[in-house]
């Protein structure tokens, strides 16, 4: 495990509803959603952790305006290939469109009114946000990183903050795949070649990092 040189940031990728409920998004593309809320006791932990130790913590949200105009036609096609349009109707209100219940972040995670909320469109927080800006502007050079799906979202994230130059840490076990040959494939690449594209951690040791940090 890595030295921590630098402010530190937890980023909580897309705890939402559409992920980590039934009907939503994520169940209806035949993911296992009871394996992908296996992490919010870790989730919760590490963020009543890092309030406690002042560490800056960031929310994103995938989903799309109710036009739609902001979705790709080709995002849309794969949507559908899955089984699970973006914009159909479901009992959490309609798949991954911003307002509808579904969109929304589960309720045993809500961030406080000063924390930030990223809401994205693609797959990385980075695409077309303002997340860089926020971190640059905040001198923060570590991410700590936890959420769904790790071979998504979360590789998606930490793949485009790897490139621009930011240190990170993929917390294993406060992050969840569809299936666990995903989630062991993802966590074995960020491994490759002495640790590619950082560090993984267990919510234990983010836990001590974030502590030492403050030491």
């Amino acid at each position: 495990m890595l030295e921590v040189q630098g402010k530190m940031a937890l980023i909580v990728v897309d705890m939402q509803r559409d992920f980590l409920e039934a009907s939503g998004y994520a169940d209806s593309a035949g993911l296992d959603f009871e394996r992908l809320r296996s992490i919010i006791p870790n989730v919760v932990k590490l963020i009543s952790v890092a309030r406690d130790n002042r560490i800056m913590i960031i929310f994103t949200r995938e989903g799309h305006r109710g036009n739609m105009l902001d979705c790709s036609g080709s995002k849309f096609v794969r949507s559908k290939r899955s089984g699970a349009p973006i914009g159909a109707r479901s009992s959490l209100g309609l798949h991954l469109i911003r307002g509808s219940y579904g969109h929304d972040l589960i309720d045993d995670i809500k961030p406080r009114g000063n924390e930030i909320i990223i809401d994205k469109v693609a797959y990385s927080a980075f695409y077309q946000t303002d997340l860089n800006h926020i971190l640059t502007n905040n001198g923060i050079s570590n991410l700590l990183l936890c959420g769904v799906t790790t071979e998504v979202c979360v590789h998606s994230t930490l793949r485009s903050a790897i490139d621009i130059g930011y240190s990170c840490w993929t917390i294993s076990d406060a992050c969840e795949a569809g299936t666990e040959y995903m989630q062991k494939a993802a966590i074995e690449m960020i491994k490759n070649e002495g640790g590619i594209f950082g560090s993984v951690v267990s919510t234990g040791e983010a836990v001590r990092l974030v502590q030492a940090e403050q030491d």
